[in-house]
């Protein structure tokens, strides 16, 4: 936690950086993260599991567990932040869901099923904070390029590749629906979130957002 304010301090000097640590997949630890916190306007979730598996190998522990992480740490941190919200008058939701939420991955259901579950989570409280002036937004995120995804990437393609063609051949091989046909950089990601958390997004709500790169092949999620 001291090293990644430290970090963050260095690229944002003259922002005020408050540490609130707690374990959120539990309820005392969401409480006692936001506790360290005066208020919250924007709420960016964005933890996270993932990883490959076979559908009929999952018990389940490692249900309940994605359950856990995927969707219930954000919920319990949105009903923590969203009382607070709602009485003054603005606040921000943003949920980093994923293109799996629509599009069912055969080697990861349960991740599927947890994301599918954060797109209803977020369509649910954005109800509750109708003409509240606060919005509650999902992002579908695509194919990112993150550390953890360099891991499953190189699970799936020969991991004697160089990373820019193994990126390629793990597009290629499994995620051909992708438009742009490479990782999404979280940046990209950040972009979308950027947008939903400020004034500019204020009849946006409800909304399950795209940045999957064209990887979602509708119209409409």
């Amino acid at each position: 936690m001291t090293a990644a304010v430290d970090e963050l301090r260095r690229g944002l000097p003259d922002v005020d950086l408050v540490p609130a640590p707690g374990d959120v997949t539990t309820q005392e630890g969401a409480r006692a993260a936001m506790a360290a916190l005066d208020s919250v306007d924007i709420l960016v979730n964005n933890l996270g599991v993932f990883g490959t598996q076979d559908p009929l190998e999952i018990d389940d522990d490692e249900w309940r567990r994605y359950f856990e992480v995927n969707v219930l740490s954000a919920v319990r941190l949105i009903r923590e932040a969203l009382p607070g919200m709602k009485e003054r008058g603005w606040g921000r939701v943003v949920n980093i869901a994923s293109d799996s939420a629509v599009v069912t991955p055969a080697e990861m259901i349960h991740y599927g099923v947890s994301k599918t579950s954060l797109l209803a989570v977020s369509r649910g409280f954005a109800k509750d904070a109708a003409g509240t002036g606060v919005t509650v937004n999902s992002v579908i995120a695509g194919p990112t390029h993150t550390g953890g995804v360099d891991d499953f990437v190189y699970q799936l393609v020969s991991k004697d590749l160089p990373w820019e063609q193994a990126q390629r051949e793990f597009m290629r091989l499994h995620r051909p629906q992708s438009l742009i046909q490479r990782l999404i950089e979280p940046e990209e990601i950040a972009n979308m979130v950027t947008y939903l958390s400020s004034p500019l997004a204020s009849a946006t709500t409800g909304g399950a957002l795209r940045v999957d790169g064209g990887y979602v092949d509708a119209i409409l999620p």
